[in-house]
């Protein structure tokens, strides 16, 4: 229905591209660790395209929403964080989890629905969690993991523990119902949360025009008191140093801040949308602004890193996770009586 609304729209000229800020750009200098954030990207994007391989090949079951393009929110993001404080996300959150710190071969084993899984393969693509690293995971419903991540901000906030809540979510989930509660009240308590929107312009079919009235998403900030920021999402310099003034200001004890990334999901929804309503020429634009080729273009061009150089570090990652990928294979899957486990806490 809604890829069928949106052809009757295109057909009226009511659809147009959605393309990346002329302004959108590397500014400055890179830092001196600009090479772990790259290697932390690559380690997402090689991940995500495993995933998608094994899908086609018809070796990972259900469904799965990557998010290559989005590489450098997770990784600027995590790279503020610290032993103790936790993250949420949405379905789309295979490079959250993984920025956190989750195992490449843990994560495979989990959408392969294998006994070492991070969720001891019973919870798949759009229940990724790790707890050992602070992730508590993504969630199914489109806006249903903001009231966990108040809810940790909240219990850090009561215990002392001075950690931090971060949770990710899309541009479509500002619309709904749990993110005017879940915003309001991390204000009204002053709770150490922030809120990241991962705005990659569609929500499932729909641009975002279609469904927001609004272009920018972090002046919704203002309705609940907390200072909105908005930031070029595919630059991960420019998010991380977003990203810590949030954090700092959290760990402070100022409260909540609302941070909107500008970036765009490169496939479709999901494994079965193929995106044929996006406009011509949208997608070719974004991937001009593609994260990964903005750092190692910054790189080649200040001279901190040759060409191959970089090959080999793109090399060296994809060994490691298709090595992990390999591991996960190799193990079995839960034994039946792991159902009845982990159903209570």
């Amino acid at each position: 229905m809604a890829a069928r609304w949106l052809r009757l729209q295109g057909d009226v000229g009511l659809v147009t591209a959605v393309l990346p800020p002329a302004d959108h750009g590397i500014v400055g200098e890179l830092p001196a660790d600009w090479e772990p954030l790259l290697r932390g990207m690559w380690r997402i994007r090689h991940f995500e395209d495993e995933v998608r391989s094994l899908f086609l090949k018809g070796q990972l079951r259900g469904s799965t929403h990557l998010a290559q393009g989005q590489e450098a929110i997770p990784i600027g993001v995590c790279d503020v964080l610290r032993i103790g404080d936790t993250t949420t996300c949405t379905y789309r959150g295979h490079g959250e989890v993984l920025a956190m710190g989750a195992p490449l071969d843990r994560a495979f084993g989990e959408l392969l629905g294998r006994a070492g899984g991070l969720c001891g393969g019973k919870g798949g693509s759009m229940h990724f969690a790790d707890l050992s690293v602070g992730a508590i995971g993504s969630n199914a419903i489109v806006g249903g993991h903001l009231p966990m991540a108040v809810g940790a901000g909240l219990a850090a906030q009561h215990l002392g523990t001075g950690a931090v809540s971060v949770a990710f979510l899309g541009d479509g989930a500002t619309n709904i119902g749990a993110f005017h509660e879940s915003c309001n009240l991390a204000a009204v308590w002053r709770l150490p949360v922030v809120f990241v929107v991962e705005n990659n312009h569609y929500g499932e079919y729909s641009p975002m025009a279609a469904t927001t009235p609004i272009e920018r998403l972090a002046t919704r900030a203002a309705s609940y008191g907390m200072p909105g920021f908005y930031v070029d999402g595919n630059d991960v310099t420019a998010v991380r140093e977003t990203a810590r003034k949030a954090v700092e200001r959290a760990r402070a004890g100022e409260g909540p801040t609302l941070i909107e990334a500008d970036t765009y999901r490169q496939q479709g929804h999901s494994r079965s949308d193929p995106a044929a309503y996006r406009p011509p020429g949208e997608l070719e634009a974004w991937l001009a602004h593609d994260p990964i080729v903005r750092l190692e273009q910054a790189a080649l061009e200040r001279e901190l890193a040759g060409a191959e150089e970089l090959a080999s570090l793109r090399a060296a990652v994809l060994d490691d996770v298709r090595a992990a990928r390999d591991r996960a294979l190799s193990w079995p899957e839960p034994d039946l009586q792991a159902r009845f486990e982990d159903l209570y806490a």
